[in-house]
């Protein structure tokens, strides 16, 4: 099954998908995290598709290892790996499609039936009270729990900050039984992470995510060694390598890989290697509620790492809520996601709506 096209997509300027083409009519779907679609486009159409036209599409981890060491010096981590878990995801699909099998079947088949999901609010202007409402809301649908994102990406200590006053009011209507999850998206420096961490552990949050500099793992490691929270971290690494150094370095207690960001599922296999060699749980960072929830959904059902609620985002996506592109959505049921049962990731787009918001 040799490759014959990787048509890039982009939707609504923003989201970004990719169709690995073969000469046997099989087409592979996957999708790339939206951080900077133009970046991403250009990385698959001028520098890792053509890389890939010709070759036999079921060399999975060849095909990976190419796209990872020909591209010298444009990477390893961002754009570079982003491209690659688009293509690597297809890739994944185009194996379960050629097999007859759901991709999970490929992975080692389910270690549990579905999984848990929580509810991942990412809205940073909603006031403590109405946060507290909606995270009810997600508790009475039957969601494992809730997030909040609650403080200024990057601030340095020096922006938006309404944590413990939302996660107070979030407990005061949840009770003390529900998870909620905090993530500030790097807004501390060392000290004013620990004071946060410890208020938040007075107040039984689950998990503290991305409370300092992604690159300052020996700062996380300093944090973690001094709080009883669990500290998660993940969304910003992209290699297996960088997996270990946060775990040896960093010694966080989460580890958050994206499918659509760390180099598809070829990368996040080992890295749930890595995962289960070190004894860490994963919570992956899924913020894309279409391909990239298909792909995390094969990878969860099949990895005992994965053994805590999943992220699933609650936000408004137009592509699924006002003009769905795809035929058959994959959707939380009482909290809980199931992948479908049909031949590699069991998604297929609407290509007639895709035409419509098609920008790239």
């Amino acid at each position: 099954m040799i490759i014959t096209e990787v048509e890039s997509i982009v939707l609504l300027g923003r989201l970004h998908f990719v169709k690995v083409h073969t000469d046997e009519g099989l087409v592979g779907l996957g999708e790339i995290s939206p951080m900077n679609a133009d970046v991403t486009h250009t990385m698959i159409t001028s520098v890792l598709g053509p890389l890939l036209v010709g070759e036999e599409a079921t060399d999975v981890e060849r095909l990976w290892r190419r796209m990872y060491t020909k591209p010298f010096k444009l990477g390893p981590s961002g754009a570079q790996l982003n491209a690659i878990a688009g293509i690597d995801i297809a890739l994944w699909d185009l194996l379960g499609k050629a097999t007859g099998l759901p991709v999970y079947k490929l992975l080692g088949g389910k270690y549990r039936q579905g999984t848990k999901v929580y509810a991942s609010s990412m809205s940073r202007s909603m006031t403590p009270a109405a946060e507290a409402e909606r995270a009810l809301s997600f508790k009475e649908k039957g969601f494992h729990g809730y997030k909040i994102h609650s403080a200024t990406p990057w601030m340095h200590d020096d922006g938006f900050d309404q944590t413990i006053a939302t996660v107070t009011a979030v407990r005061g209507l949840v009770g003390d039984e529900f998870p909620i999850m905090v993530d500030v998206n790097n807004a501390y420096y060392p000290h004013t992470a620990l004071k946060i961490a410890r208020a938040l552990e007075e107040l039984g949050v689950w998990h503290f995510e991305e409370p300092l500099a992604a690159h300052d793992y020996e700062a996380y490691g300093r944090l973690a060694d001094a709080v009883d929270i669990p500290i998660a971290v993940g969304e910003q690494e992209y290699s297996s390598w960088q997996f270990r150094d946060l775990i040896t370095v960093g010694r966080v207690d989460i580890l958050q890989p994206d499918v659509i960001k760390c180099g598809g599922i070829t990368e996040l296999k080992k890295i749930a290697v890595l995962a289960d060699t070190y004894t860490k749980p994963i919570t992956v960072h899924n913020t894309q509620q279409t391909v990239g929830t298909a792909a995390h959904a094969h990878v969860w059902v099949s990895t005992p790492a994965c053994v805590y609620p999943q992220e699933y985002n609650i936000e408004h996506n137009p592509i699924l809520d006002d003009t769905p592109i795809w035929t058959n959505p994959l959707l939380p049921v009482d909290g809980v996601i199931t992948p479908h049962e049909l031949p590699g990731l069991g998604v297929e787009l609407d290509d007639d709506v895709v035409a419509r918001l098609r920008t790239a």
